[in-house]
């Protein structure tokens, strides 16, 4: 047990170091694979397992011992059908194989904007969930009810199971601890949340070019909508909100500089004004876009899909932190000699100076999965990733959440949303602690839903 302890320790001190701006004795190790992978691997029924989350743990079991990895080889499922079968989803259903897709889907109409723009969440109440959830039928409001506290209690239920896998794999693996509890977040980009399932790739392509104005007023409404979503309820320089980067690269530069990038900036700032760190993942190829990265918070966690990755280290290296890159196809494609040959080039030009975290560049799916050459790749990171100088030193710049400062945007404004004030109008009985404990339990269901946009 204690061989165990020590193994986490330097596990879990390596990311601390990066997070802390230091050089690590040596690269840390993030790669995992998602739940439906690991249930294909195990043996599972991938529906089954979906259903019945518990019994990934036996799958987590075996493949323990097949590959190497610096934090526990299970990825979060964000998709269960116990709420989007439960809502009757149509934004995310199940295919016959288990696997969730994502169709292209209209949950607010061109002109629906208005509204949207004037009140934000009370249109996605009305309009834009009950279009995607079909069980949340304002017409039919028993059933909604008692559809909405099942997929609600399912959504809490599936997501306690894996992480207490989660958490015991960690004890007894010896696994990085991970960040502390609550300091977490998800959310999108407010263009992206407006583009994902309120008006569809197709209809925010349109918009843009039709409506421009339309767009950027509905990305300022969305702002504190999608600012509270990824609202971690611990600050901590190893917690991270996560967001996936979407639209970017299928626009053109001049409407990315004025309609994609102003409003997401401005997030990153107030949340680091606030201390709070932010991961971000560049789906597809943003090496057009680096001079923008480099104006985004110092330590800002960024993973990279594609791209040149020593322009990515020339431009980025000293103030970001950079994951990412490794194709998990070449693990399938090519030979393990050559698996290493890379993972051994990834590390030459991105680990020098620190701030390089090793990582895929998407997650692992069934078909990409060569177990042998994904150990030997992360065996080698794990024997050739190592500092030979400058261990503890200053790694780059530092972050100081002094140097930003949070731009003035609206608040959430909704009938369907709560303050202190209307809590006390409806029930002048209410004490403090129970405007305490109301708030928690609001802000709990407003996390649930806006997640089931995301």
């Amino acid at each position: 047990m204690s061989n165990i302890k020590s193994i986490q320790a330097e596990k879990t001190q390596n990311f601390i170091d990066v997070f802390d701006n230091k050089i690590p004795k040596r690269v840390p190790i993030n790669v995992s694979f998602n739940f439906e992978t690991l249930a294909k691997l195990g043996g599972l029924d991938l529906i089954e397992a979906q259903w019945n989350p518990s019994i990934i743990e036996k799958a987590v079991e075996n493949i323990v011992p097949l590959i190497y990895s610096d934090i526990v080889p299970m990825g979060s499922a964000l998709r269960y059908p116990s709420y989007y079968q439960t809502l009757k989803s149509q934004s995310f259903v199940m295919g016959s194989n288990g696997f969730f897709q994502h169709p292209e889907v209209i949950g607010m109409f061109e002109d629906e904007y208005d509204y949207l723009i004037e009140r934000p969440l009370d249109c996605i109440m009305e309009k834009v969930i009950p279009r995607q959830y079909k069980a949340l039928n304002l017409k039919d409001p028993i059933n909604m009810m008692t559809n909405f506290m099942k997929a609600f209690l399912g959504f809490n239920n599936d997501n306690n199971i894996t992480g207490s896998i989660v958490k015991k794999m960690i004890e007894k693996y010896g696994y990085y601890i991970g960040p502390p509890s609550g300091s977490s977040g998800f959310t999108e980009a407010p263009y992206d949340f407006l583009a994902d399932q309120l008006r569809s790739f197709k209809g925010i392509s349109l918009d843009i070019r039709r409506m421009p104005q339309k767009v950027a007023d509905a990305c300022e409404a969305l702002y504190p909508i999608v600012l509270k979503k990824g609202m971690p309820s611990v600050i901590s320089d190893y917690g991270h909100v996560f967001l996936p980067l979407h639209m970017p690269t299928f626009m053109r530069e001049k409407y990315f500089a004025k309609y994609w990038w102003p409003s997401f900036k401005k997030l990153l700032d107030e949340y680091a004004s606030m201390g709070i760190h932010c991961r971000i993942f560049c789906e597809d190829n943003w090496d057009r876009y680096l001079d923008y990265l480099q104006d985004l918070p110092t330590n800002t966690y960024i993973q990279f899909e594609y791209g040149d990755p020593k322009l990515i280290k020339d431009k980025l290296g000293k103030k970001h932190i950079i994951t990412g890159l490794y194709p998990i196809s070449y693990l399938k494609s090519h030979t393990k000699q050559e698996c290493i040959d890379l993972a051994k080039k990834y590390i030459d030009i991105l680990a020098p100076g620190g701030k390089y975290i090793f990582g895929l560049d998407k997650s692992a799916l069934i078909g990409d999965v060569v177990i042998e050459n994904f150990n030997a790749v992360t065996e080698t990171v794990r024997d050739y990733g190592v500092y030979k100088d400058n261990i503890g030193k200053t790694a780059g710049l530092a972050f100081n959440k002094a140097d930003y400062t949070a731009s003035k945007s609206r608040d959430i404004k909704s009938k369907y949303y709560q303050t202190k004030k209307t809590m006390i109008a409806e029930n002048p009985q209410i004490t403090e602690s129970g405007i305490d404990k109301m708030s928690v339990f609001q802000d709990k269901i407003f996390q649930f839903l806006i997640f089931l946009l995301l």
